[in-house]
This record gives C-alpha cells, structure tokens and sequence, in this order.
C-alpha cells in the first residue's frame, strides 16, 4: 500500500499505582468476606489461582469456568459512581471495564460473569456451525513475561447453542457476542452475517472479529474491498431485526498507517458503532520466556504499548466520530486510564485474570476512580482521548 509496516514495540505496563480510598458508590463494592492479602488479592483467590496454574493452561481454563457455574469467585454485583458511569454508542455501562471475547467462548457462564463488577461481558466467538478448533496444545502461559499465546482457531459449540444460552440468561446488564467465521467455510464473509441473525436480538452489541491470527486467511478480509463487502452483508442483517444490537469492528495491532486509515474509512462509511482496538498481535519483540516462539495470537503485558499507540493512531483518524474501545495488556487502573486517555471510551481485559483473577476488576475500577479525580475530571467521558 506503499507505507511500509511500523515495527511497534510490545513492552512491559505501566506499574500499578499505591492504592487509595475508593470513592465507588456505597454498596457497589462490599468489604472482602475473606482475608485479604497486601494490593487487595484474596486469599482463597490467590490459593485458587496457585492451584490452577499446577494444570495445563487449557484444562486450568475449562476448571475456572467450572469455579464460576458453581459459585466460587468474588460476586461484588455492579460497580459504579458518578464518574465511572459512562455510555458506548447509545449503550449505558456502570462503568467502562468489560471482559473481552475468548475467556466464555460458548457462553456457558455468563449469568456470574455479569455479577463480577464489570461494566460489560463479551462472549463468543461464535461461528454458524460448531467447530473443534486448532490441534491441542493451542494455549500458552508465558508467566515471566505476563502474556498468554494462544492459537484456538474459533473453537465452540456454534451459534445454535450459544445462542439458547444467551436466551436463557437471567442476570441483567450488557452483554455481546463476538461472530467467527467456520474455518472450511466457502464464504466467510457471509458467515458473520449469518451468526448475527440467528443471536442479534439476544445481545446488546456484536463485535465482526475479522483480526485472529489463528484463522487462516482470515485477516484477509480487513482489506478495505472484502471489508466492505462483509460489512455491508452484517450491517444489512442487522437492519433486518426486530431488536437490533449496536456492531462493533475489532482490529489488529499489526497494521500499518496506510492500512489502519483504508479500515478506518470502511467502518465509517459501513456505520460500524465502535471500533475494539485491539486483538491479539503476531509480535514477540522483547519476550522472555522459552513458549515465546509458538506460533498464535500474543495477549497480554507485551501488547500494552503497541495496542495502546493502533488505539490512539485510530483516534487520530477518526476525529473521535466512532467510539473505540481499548483492549491489550491492562492489567491496573493506570493502565485503564492510559487507554482511556488515548481515546478509549471503553476498554476490555481477559489475560490479566490468568495472573490476577477475577479480584483485579474492584481494583483496577477503585484506581481508574482515583486517578480520574485526581485529574480533575468528573466523569470517564471527560478523560476520552486527552492525550490523543
């Protein structure tokens, strides 16, 4: 496209600020119910997550998914307050810090993941039909370098049966789904379209997840012509029910500046609702660990300073006429805050939880709160995009 790729740097975060007193509204974060450790981490937490890490990390997943249907893990219900309340194209959230797509693939725990204090749950991807995904092992722990590589290649149980569980939830708050494309599909682009209409109405936003790594040719269609032409198809489908959901567009990290501005303009002139900046990154500059090499999608620390510097690039491009929502590497509430002020009105985590657990949302929400009175700035949509 006649702009060579940037090589972006995925470094280490920013360092967690010292705690302070939260100022969350009263009753949105109860006292812990268990000792808590220095930094806030429980106890029973830090036990639970010691005891995991002891599994292979795709077993060690599928038993916190279990922990959660049966009840063991931090329930604190929705935090919020004046200033961590906030909205996303028309979307009203308690606050700005959901959970990205892959942690409940097939939506099997949605009703304790909403009662986490999170502002919003993204599950999925969903295809059409089921599929099995990469060969095993396609998931890796780098614990030196605080990342995760993995290569699942859309694995679930496909849109029919997430979908029945979507229907069947009966906790409130946001919730979207994240559309796949099979791997032996004969049109993809089709594909997307086909899992909204079959699961649009049962969610608040889709996210068109055309930037996995772990899909073969998939990142082909962020091209602005077979973009296009895949946009136009969801969009049409949207339009088509009776409830339509808010479509959100996710992108790599990988992209250069001449390729992040063709995208920028197809979402914009398609109607796209928000652009998720980013996924995961075939990166592995400055990584430690000997798992470093496999081959997948790099989530985590690493991808902090990368996807935070896509996100503040789109903001640039899009003049701030499209929400973004910040995702990769936060892991703290300065983190938070740093993708807020690059532009995010949102942002996502889900690597993090390997290390942290479930116990980081209260954290990283109490901080972001601190951090933005200390700034001056009276609610998150103030802070969007300052240092853009």
């Amino acid at each position: 496209m006649g702009v060579q790729p940037r090589r972006r740097q995925f470094s280490a975060p920013l360092q967690t600020l010292a705690p302070r007193r939260s100022r969350l509204a009263p009753g949105s974060a109860p006292r812990p119910r268990w000792p808590c450790l220095p930094g806030g981490h429980h106890v029973i937490e830090r036990l639970g997550l010691r005891a995991l890490h002891a599994f292979e990390p795709e077993r060690a997943h599928g038993l916190a998914l279990a922990a959660l249907r049966a009840g063991l893990a931090p329930k604190p219900g929705p935090i919020t307050s004046p200033r961590l309340a906030t909205s996303v194209a028309g979307i009203d959230l308690p606050n700005p810090l959901g959970l990205a797509a892959g942690f409940d693939k097939n939506a099997v725990a949605i009703n304790p993941l909403l009662r986490t204090g999170l502002g919003f749950v993204e599950v999925g991807a969903a295809t059409p039909r089921p599929q099995p995904g990469n060969p095993k092992p396609r998931l890796f722990r780098l614990t030196g370098d605080r990342a995760v590589i993995n290569r699942f290649g859309f694995n679930n149980e496909g849109v029919e049966a997430i979908a029945a569980r979507l229907a069947a939830r009966r906790e409130q708050g946001v919730l979207g789904l994240n559309l796949g494309a099979n791997k032996d599909s004969a049109d993809r682009a089709a594909d997307f379209a086909d899992v909204l209409q079959k699961s649009g109405e049962l969610v608040d936003f889709v996210t068109v997840n055309v930037s996995s790594p772990n899909t073969e040719k998939l990142r082909d269609l962020q091209g602005a012509e077979a973009l296009s032409r895949l946009l136009s198809g969801v969009m049409e489908a949207r339009d088509g029910l009776a409830k339509p959901p808010k479509v959100f567009l996710k992108i790599a990290p990988d992209l250069d500046t001449s390729e992040l501005a063709e995208l920028c303009s197809v979402a914009e002139a398609a109607g796209i609702d928000a652009i998720v900046a980013t996924n995961t990154t075939l990166g592995r500059e400055g990584l430690t660990d000997p798992q470093a090499n496999e081959a997948g999608g790099l989530s985590g620390a690493p991808l902090f300073e990368g996807s935070t510097a896509v996100l503040r690039e789109v903001r640039g491009l899009t003049g701030g006429r499209i929400p973004l929502i910040g995702v990769g590497g936060i892991g703290s509430g300065a983190q938070a805050y740093a993708k807020v002020r690059a532009g995010a009105s949102a942002v996502q985590l889900y690597s993090a939880l390997v290390y942290e657990g479930l116990g980081l949302v209260p954290r990283i929400l109490t901080e972001l709160e601190t951090l933005l009175e200390r700034d001056g700035f009276a609610t998150v949509t103030d802070a969007v995009g300052v240092d853009a």
